[in-house]
């Protein structure tokens, strides 16, 4: 397994570096995923470079994991705590555009191994097939309720006659006989596809939450219904934010949450339960500002799943 995982630096937020055999029952594992199932296999992922991008901007958190952090409301290294404790980076799962069913075998297989070792994987995206075989990763460690923050629906079905595309994330997880439960976030504008397959999101039991329904009802309506003491996977896409503040995206759609509504959204779920593992996927840098104004936020998402999971 460890050949399948190539290593840059630097670690996400000055993590230490680790492998797959050496994760410790509660740390958190980081891993990239470039790319798994593209519709022009002769094209690198729109998001390929993101891991490494979020990796870079998170260095301006590195230094300061010390300090006491309002947004977790705690201080998350404390003098008397190795960083170790927090979790390990292990770089990035190796992938390549014409190699579909390799990518996503050697993401799954990385997933299922953290959550083997008692280690809670965190993925950083990586184009919007990535979740597939992250939750597919799953298998033998549900159930689990997926809960997904994205502009998108991603109820289609064949798209360009690939099945596993970037489209389908929601219906393959659908699909996964140890996810119990949906819930979608964040849904509005255009790009979900057609009344069908909304229809068959619904019915087969996954609650869409409109950003509207969001805004107005808030995170305790959007979260009502699922089970106490429930088992949590969360997806992101970064076009369930607002491109007020994260405009790096490939399908920009106005509307959606902002940073502070993910914060409370992550509070929500682990009041409910335990965050198993989040995937980020869908940052585009080449859409980014100078400042990289989009993958620091990332990267500040990441530190907040990291502490949610760990604390």
């Amino acid at each position: 397994m460890s050949d399948d995982i190539d290593f840059d630096y630097p670690t996400l937020c000055g993590l230490p570096t680790g492998t797959l055999d050496g994760l410790t029952p509660g740390q958190v594992a980081v891993f990239g995923a470039s790319e798994v199932t593209p519709y022009d296999a002769t094209v690198a992922s729109h998001s390929a470079q993101a891991p490494g991008a979020i990796r870079a901007a998170s260095k301006a958190l590195a230094g300061q994991l010390k300090q006491f952090d309002f947004d977790i409301g705690a201080t998350l290294l404390s003098d008397d705590r190795d960083p170790a404790w927090l979790g390990a980076d292990l770089g990035d799962v190796r992938t390549r555009a014409i190699d579909a069913a390799g990518n996503r075998e050697r993401i799954a297989a990385a997933t299922a191994a953290a959550l083997g070792a008692g280690a809670r994987p965190l993925v950083l995206g990586g184009d919007d097939s990535v979740p597939i075989p992250f939750l597919a990763g799953f298998e033998g460690h549900g159930p689990v309720t997926v809960v997904q923050v994205d502009a998108h629906v991603d109820w289609a079905d064949v798209v360009r006659g690939q099945d596993k595309g970037y489209g389908s994330p929601m219906r393959r997880a659908a699909e996964m006989p140890w996810v119990e439960g949906m819930v979608q976030i964040g849904i509005r504008g255009l790009g979900s596809g057609e009344a069908w397959q909304h229809d068959d999101a619904r019915g087969w039991g996954s609650r869409l939450i409109g950003s509207r329904d969001w805004h107005r009802g808030g995170v305790d309506r959007a979260l009502d219904g699922l089970p106490a003491g429930g088992r949590f996977v969360l997806s992101i896409d970064c076009d369930g934010l607002d491109p007020t503040v994260f405009p790096a995206v490939a399908m920009p759609t106005p509307g959606g949450l902002d940073y502070e509504d993910m914060l409370t959204l992550v509070d929500g779920l682990k009041a409910r339960g335990t965050i198993l593992g989040a995937v980020i996927a869908e940052y585009v840098p080449d859409r980014d500002d100078a400042a990289r104004s989009s993958a620091l936020l990332a990267a500040r998402l990441a530190l907040t799943l990291m502490a949610a999971m760990r604390l």
